[in-house]
């Protein structure tokens, strides 16, 4: 990733650009998944739960916004 100085930019602004980028990216959070190996198996275990707590959420707020009208 690159991120060139433009004319007139401080540091500054040139450093949080980058970070900004970094953190579309998902440069680091790639990263920290990578640190240490997960088995396929303990991969597709944590995408169920994912999904579960992804669906409870979802009926949850339905259930919240019925019970508003």
């Amino acid at each position: 990733m690159t991120v060139k100085l433009r004319p007139g930019e401080s540091q500054e602004s040139l450093l949080k650009r980058f970070r900004k980028e970094v953190v579309k990216g998902r440069i680091l959070s790639t990263y920290r998944k990578k640190r240490w190996y997960v088995s396929k198996s303990e991969q597709r275990r944590l995408a169920k739960q994912r999904a579960a707590r992804k669906a409870r959420r979802k009926m949850l707020r339905r259930m919240a916004k019925r019970q508003s009208r």
